[in-house]
């Protein structure tokens, strides 16, 4: 029986498997209740299980019948800070919290790819790590799981990675995406702290206006941008939170504003943290005000193995046929701290859409709203791509043709 086949056999388990995580999503490093699940979906496998210390993760070695290296198989688990607006008869029962970036799936796909791997145990020349992790949004969970051995989980570190996201939008149900080189961008936080003094409305020739020298800095850091970076290495910078007084006749004696900076590049992101801080500091000088600018590094940019991303397509045309697997045109400015894994093991990461067939890709809510759905049908492929994907690059090995 091929690998979609028994997937579709576990189809109802994953399904029972993936609405029992969204109904009780958890948020952070802290998973118990998603850790139970997950082991309860394991028991019985045969599996070496590590529980994370630091976090709730799960690690789990099935050792193949045959000696070979190592391939890592990753999922993530935790849900998101977002009240949940779907009305589905499986939607979130604690208030505030919702699966709205597809986790539930990823755990759900990555222990149907456990069973499948591990009815085929005595075919794998080597051993597959499962990476169920907590901390995704913007906790660093990968990066904990490291520090805690996942990468050392089978004895040595494994030729390769995989990851797999979904989307509840822009890709068609069932359709898998990926790119050599960089998929996802870096995501650091820029920090800025205008301070001035406070006075009247009406004199303001006898303050130093921190909210005028604020908007000055925010609009002069766009024009800096398409000023500095190559569009085709693109960088963008978002405002996305100003604070500053309390009421229209009292001018402050400070504003603040955050911005979210995105990256593709090493020499981009090392160039746009001098330029930015340069920027806000002579708008400061120019208006008599001081400044406190500070960068908070976020996830690196995740980094698809060129190889490996080939790989990952040629295993997905293979197991699904042609048209089910496409190259991405361009990478997508979210982040993803799977980046860290990458860093160390070459890899890919992938994306399959999971927008309902009764909706338009184009126009139904993405990732992280808290109208999102993902369809169900797609965890039988998700489950399938990730076992065929550990599977053939074992035998790909052992074949002397990488790892």
């Amino acid at each position: 029986m091929s690998f979609t086949e028994a997937a579709q056999d576990m189809r109802d388990e994953l399904v029972r498997l993936r609405h029992s995580l969204h109904t009780t999503p958890e948020i952070g490093l802290s998973l118990p209740r998603t850790q139970e699940k997950v082991l309860a979906a394991l028991d019985g496998l045969p599996l070496e299980v590590t529980l994370g210390t630091a976090l709730s993760s799960v690690t789990a070695v099935l050792r193949g019948g045959r000696p070979g290296p190592a391939v890592l198989l990753r999922g993530d688990m935790d849900a998101l800070p977002v009240a949940e607006r779907t009305d589905l008869p499986y939607a979130s029962h604690i208030e505030g919290r919702m699966h709205a970036c597809g986790h539930d799936l990823h755990t759900a796909m990555l222990a149907g790819a456990a069973h499948l791997l591990s009815a085929r145990r005595e075919e794998l020349a080597g051993d597959v790590i499962f990476m169920f992790q907590p901390g995704e949004e913007g906790c660093e969970g990968a990066r904990y799981m490291i520090d805690e051995g996942v990468l050392d989980a089978a004895g040595d570190p494994p030729v390769a990675a995989y990851g797999m996201h979904v989307v509840s939008s822009v890709l068609p149900p069932g359709l898998f995406a990926s790119r050599p080189g960089p998929i996802m961008a870096a995501a650091d936080v820029f920090s800025v702290k205008v301070k001035g003094r406070g006075g009247h409305g009406s004199t303001p020739h006898l303050s130093r206006d921190p909210i005028q020298a604020g908007c000055e800095m925010v609009t002069a850091m766009q024009t800096m941008v398409t000023r500095t970076f190559d569009v085709f290495d693109p960088v963008v910078v978002t405002v996305g939170s100003f604070h500053g007084g309390s009421t229209d006749n009292v001018i402050p004696g400070e504003a603040q504003f955050e911005a979210t900076v995105r990256t593709f590049s090493v020499a981009n992101r090392t160039l746009v943290k001098r330029r930015l801080v340069e920027v806000v500091e002579a708008i400061a000088a120019a208006h008599d005000l001081k400044v406190e600018a500070s960068f908070g590094m976020g996830y690196p940019v995740t980094v698809n193995d060129p190889a490996e991303a080939a790989f990952a397509g040629a295993t997905a045309d293979g197991l699904f046929g042609p048209g089910r697997f496409i190259v991405s045109p361009r990478p997508v400015m979210g982040s993803e701290d799977f980046s860290y894994v990458l860093e160390r093991v070459p890899g890919a990461f992938v994306f399959l859409g999971a927008c309902p067939a009764d909706r338009d890709p184009e126009t139904a809510p993405y990732n992280h709203s808290p109208e999102a759905v993902f369809d169900d049908s797609v965890l039988p492929d998700g489950a399938a791509l990730y076992a065929s994907l550990a599977h053939e690059r074992l035998a790909a090995a052992d074949a002397g043709l990488g790892g």
